[in-house]
């Protein structure tokens, strides 16, 4: 792994085409004094976002392996609006407040937001032996396909956080410069770039197993809902006693989904692998000192090397963090912030977007 770049105040642009981004220069983070460190910046950043109330929309949307997908619809601010599709991380939800909160900054520049719920996360366990996962892009691109064919004027983004994150850069990849790809920009953040190595940084400390046990409750009470399913399927007796998310994956995630053990799953779902195949402008928003991966492995040399992706990798900001200081003490979310302004400058641009997500 090279050794990482300095950090630099703004932080360059690796593209050798100002008009991929529109210009757009990133305003670096300037982390909230009384929330230091990447624990308090995640932890915190958490609990002290507001709980936006858009009034959502939603839509049931049912797949043809006889399952469903519940997407959350956005206010419509205009018949032209571009589309943002939102993505959530692990164990979250459309109600998740980083997802309301960016759903507010998409509306404030005039994008209708559409929050995909993953399956079994939307409030109502899902119909077939099986969840989701780091590495699930099929059902992604199904309503994304969808939405081309729904809104076949509108411009098209998508920004995804940690899993989420993950999904769409693999995604984005797999599809590359190809004529089925509908999105003209996207947005990834606190992404777990390195499967394995963001397992391995859970695994280890006492904040690592704090967060894991957080996420095994819900996984497991999501596996208890639906153990008529999936008995037979998987052992449950194991899945329900994995004390870390790599047991957990390795007893219920690989099997589900095809895969013959966690770390197979790890290597073949990591976004690092598809960065060099993305085609499509794309702002990445990372601090190296997620709690989530270790900064060492982070791909500077595919995000260096790469005109499409936008370099807005920080020091500090912990894992959906990013909370700075506004006015008085009154908290600002700079990741929600520089992903919408990012997004609306791609998506408004005539011509440019169009011309690199390869639609006429």
């Amino acid at each position: 792994m090279p050794t990482p770049p300095p950090l630099q105040t703004p932080l360059h642009m690796n593209s050798s085409d100002p008009d991929l981004h529109g210009g757009f220069q990133l305003r670096p983070f300037r982390q909230a004094s009384w929330l230091r460190g990447p624990h308090l910046q995640t932890v915190l950043g958490k609990f002290i976002r507001p709980h936006f109330d858009p009034g959502l929309i939603r839509e049931r949307w049912e797949t043809e392996d006889g399952d469903f997908i519940d997407l959350d619809f956005g206010p419509d601010p205009s018949p032209q609006a571009p589309l943002v599709m939102i993505l959530h991380g692990l164990e979250g939800s459309t109600h998740r407040a980083y997802v309301r909160m960016a759903m507010a900054e998409l509306l404030s520049r005039g994008i209708r937001p559409v929050g995909m719920n993953f399956r079994s996360c939307s409030g109502e366990p899902n119909r077939r032996p099986r969840f989701y996962h780091s590495g699930e892009t099929a059902d992604v691109a199904w309503v994304l396909a969808g939405l081309r064919k729904r809104f076949p004027h509108r411009r098209l983004g998508a920004l995804g956080f940690s899993l989420g994150g993950n999904v769409l850069l693999k995604h984005l990849g797999e599809v590359g410069d190809a004529e089925r790809n509908p999105l003209q920009a996207a947005v990834a953040i606190s992404v777990p770039f390195d499967l394995v190595a963001g397992t391995r940084a859970l695994e280890s400390g006492r904040m690592g197993r704090l967060y894991t046990g957080y996420f095994l409750r819900s996984l497991r009470a999501k596996t208890q809902a639906k153990r008529s399913l999936l008995e037979g399927v998987v052992d449950l007796d194991r899945v329900l006693a994995a004390r870390t998310l790599r047991e957990f994956d390795d007893a219920a995630t690989a099997p589900l989904h095809g895969f013959p053990d966690a770390w197979t799953y790890y290597r073949e779902s990591s976004a690092a692998g598809f960065l060099s195949r993305i085609r499509t402008p794309t702002l990445l928003l990372q601090s190296t000192d997620d709690p989530f991966l270790p900064g060492d492995a982070l791909p500077w040399r595919a995000v260096e090397s790469s005109p499409w992706l936008v370099d807005g990798i920080q020091s500090r900001g912990g894992h959906v963090g990013f909370v700075e200081r506004a006015k008085g003490m009154k908290p600002a979310f700079w990741a929600e912030q520089e992903a919408a302004r990012y997004l609306a400058g791609i998506l408004e641009i005539p011509g440019t977007s169009s011309r690199a997500a390869g639609i006429t």
